[in-house]
């Protein structure tokens, strides 16, 4: 049975997808914020130029910030959005 979970999209994220969230299905054998991001990047063409270089992302899981390699466990939602400057 896939899980679920919903992402939300931040910034020029949002803007080059075209949208600000989604839910998403994903296989079992997927255990990690990049394993995610990887499968995203396969499905469509459209997560490909975005998630590119995901040193220039940051990521949440139900809000706490995570590294690329934190396990999804049993997490409800996966924020993405460029790092924060101040200026």
């Amino acid at each position: 049975m896939p899980h679920q979970i919903n992402i939300v999209y931040f910034a020029w994220v949002k803007e080059r997808l075209g949208r600000d969230q989604e839910t998403v299905a994903f296989p079992e054998t997927i255990k990690t914020v990049e394993e995610l991001v990887e499968h995203l990047r396969n499905i469509d063409v459209s997560y490909f130029d975005v998630f590119s270089d995901l040193k220039k992302l940051r990521f949440a899981l139900d809000h706490d910030f995570v590294g690329t390699d934190h396990l999804l466990a049993s997490a409800k939602e996966l924020a993405i959005f460029p790092p924060v400057t101040g200026g």
